[in-house]
């Protein structure tokens, strides 16, 4: 798992951008995103007792306060943010502005966390970063929007913040139980924001629902859950360096299933994200022995 879970979380992760660009036209986003996670929630929690998780749920006790404020941030917050954010700006832009997720990960774990990084390690957040920037490029056009990139801005600071606040106070918790009791917050916090600020429509396509139902399964369950269990066993940022790959992959795979074009610089920046992340991952051990 330690090996595989990363590669098929990068699958999934990636997979994801395809989903929403296909399927999210014929939903509005926030209402779209409190169903997916109100249905994910649904399907764990019966499988959180059938595979004994019992005891999970008696800590949860102690942590679900815990629980819900980083799953709201994960998943709830960072997304509605970044919905938001590509009314004004491209998914590009928002990928770049993502891409000051992993740094800004490691630079914050040091003081909260105690990890610290090798000075290769750094190298290799500073190519990711230059990766995505290349795969994504700069629109000036987009930059110029104040209010989307501050959405944007707002919507990675939510997944750090969440990030760094599940390693601090919620690594202990088992992995079914949490990802229930944060999808659940999650989908609290959508339908209060939906309802107040979302014209709501819904029109049930074959694309809408295959959509829904990768983000839900693949995504909220699948992948979230590689996450969490990625962040219970490494540093908070060589996890989240995983993400500096997604935007190039995604690249890739909307050539191959949308028939997108595909350009040499994502591929360029896709291969030195590949070398950032392998320069991140590449030592076994953070300084701490994390």
């Amino acid at each position: 798992m330690a090996i595989f879970a990363p590669l098929l979380f990068v699958f999934l992760w990636s997979g994801a951008f395809i989903a929403v660009r296909a399927g999210i036209p014929d939903v509005s986003p926030i209402a779209f995103l409190a169903s997916r996670f109100s249905l994910a929630a649904l399907i764990l929690l019966p499988v959180t007792f059938i595979a004994g998780s019992f005891g999970g749920w008696r800590e949860v006790g102690r942590l679900w306060p815990h629980l819900a404020i980083s799953g709201i941030l994960i998943n709830g917050a960072y997304l509605s943010a970044a919905y938001w954010a590509m009314l004004d700006i491209s998914a590009a832009t928002m990928a770049l502005i993502g891409s000051l997720q992993p740094l800004l990960t490691a630079f914050l774990s040091g003081p909260l966390l105690g990890d610290r990084f090798r000075p290769w390690q750094w190298v290799g957040f500073a190519l990711g970063t230059a990766g995505v920037a290349i795969v994504a490029g700069l629109n000036i056009i987009d930059l110029g929007n104040l209010e989307g990139v501050l959405w944007g801005v707002g919507s990675s600071v939510c997944f750090v913040a969440g990030t760094l606040y599940y390693a601090r106070f919620c690594k202990a918790s088992a992995l079914l139980t949490t990802n229930c009791v944060q999808l659940a917050a999650a989908a609290g916090f959508c339908w209060l924001v939906a309802l107040g600020f979302e014209d709501i429509h819904v029109s049930v396509t074959p694309v809408a629902v295959w959509s829904f139902l990768y983000l839900t399964l693949g995504v909220s369950l699948g992948g979230m859950g590689l996450y969490l269990f990625m962040l219970k066993s490494g540093t908070a940022g060589k996890v989240t360096a995983n993400f500096y790959v997604t935007p190039g992959l995604t690249a890739i795979l909307g050539w191959l299933i949308l028939g997108e074009i595909l350009s040499l610089n994502a591929l360029i920046g896709f291969a030195l994200a590949m070398l950032g992340l392998w320069l991140v991952h590449g030592t076994r051990e953070t300084l701490n022995g994390s």
